[in-house]
């Protein structure tokens, strides 16, 4: 199990490659901020393996939502609730999660895990790469470079 942000989901969803996530969790849940997010745009049917789940009430749900914006806060107080690692890209959402102690992962790394267990191609990798900066995902391009040289 996985608690998940929105970043990376809207981009799977756009790309229709949901299955880079569902071939490394077999559950991931998402906060009901985080649903409405990546729904926002266009009606979406969630796979049976992503579940809606508010956070609870709490101290640092609150402290969150003072610093990020609230798909950000409730996926990192979601997390931390259930104890769970985390899917997160934005920079300063992954700085105060790991800061909380949890573990997190992005976008990046779920592809280099799909590349490393064998779910995808490198060459299918860079081309999902560029499809997804295409579509607005934003990362220095020397750390897509940098990890794909980890793959040889």
């Amino acid at each position: 199990m996985i608690v998940s942000d929105s970043t990376t989901l809207i981009i799977l969803f756009d790309l229709n490659r949901l299955e880079l996530l569902s071939n490394l969790f077999p559950k991931i849940i998402i906060p009901t901020s985080v649903y409405d997010e990546i729904s926002v745009k266009k009606s979406v049917e969630l796979p049976s393996f992503i579940s809606v789940q508010a956070p609870k009430p709490s101290e640092i749900l609150e402290t969150m939502k003072s610093l990020l914006d609230l798909g950000e806060s409730e996926a990192i107080a979601l997390a931390l609730e259930l104890e769970s690692k985390l899917i997160i890209d934005e920079k300063k959402g992954r700085k105060i999660a790991m800061r909380q102690g949890l573990e997190i992962i992005g976008l990046l790394g779920i592809v280099y895990l799909n590349i490393k267990k064998g779910f995808i191609s490198k060459e299918e990798a860079k081309t999902f790469l560029k499809d997804a900066l295409l579509h607005g995902y934003r990362i220095n391009k020397n750390l897509i470079e940098k990890m794909l040289l980890e793959i040889e």
